[in-house]
């Protein structure tokens, strides 16, 4: 199967893995273990979500992470604040890295953006150097693309008020 087959069936399966009910936290979890199932030379594969002030560390696929990230900081804060998507061949000469993980060799970060507000940024880092290129960056806006417009992003649902207990 080619590499473009092979990402025409991951945007298939994520149609279908989409939760009806457009729930946020459920299709952002499933969306990050596909696309670790999908790319298998991956450190770590997540979402980080935009909070209103910062980046705010999401579902995800990968040893443990980055929890804050600021707007412009780093390549998904950059990547947010830019409102384009961003590769970086080799992190270790990237000016603007922050080490999450030493896996990582390379990245790619994805933003999100639903109605010109931003919601967060798909990041993912290769164990390779140069893993990521022009067909993987199609492949992901396309896949960010389908998860947008699927999904329920008024993250309000998840907070519940407490009744007082008598």
């Amino acid at each position: 199967m080619s590499k473009q087959e092979k990402y025409d069936l991951a945007c298939l399966q994520l149609k279908a893995l989409l939760d009806d009910t457009g729930n946020a936290l459920s299709n952002l979890s499933n969306a990050s273990a596909l696309l670790a199932q999908t790319l298998p030379q991956q450190a770590f594969v997540g979402f980080y979500l935009f909070d209103g002030e910062k980046l705010v560390l999401g579902p995800f696929q990968g040893g443990v992470s980055c929890v804050n990230i600021a707007l412009g900081k780093g390549v998904c804060g950059e990547a947010a604040a830019k409102g384009q998507t961003i590769i970086v061949d080799d992190v270790t000469q990237h000016h603007n890295y922050i080490a999450c993980d030493a896996a990582a060799r390379s990245e790619i970060v994805v933003p999100m953006f639903k109605g010109g507000q931003l919601l967060g940024v798909l990041d993912l880092d290769s164990v390779v150097t140069n893993g990521y290129d022009q067909v993987d960056q199609a492949f992901l806006e396309t896949f960010v693309a389908i998860l947008i417009d699927q999904t329920d992003w008024h993250f309000d649902q998840f907070s519940v008020e407490r009744e007082e207990v008598k």
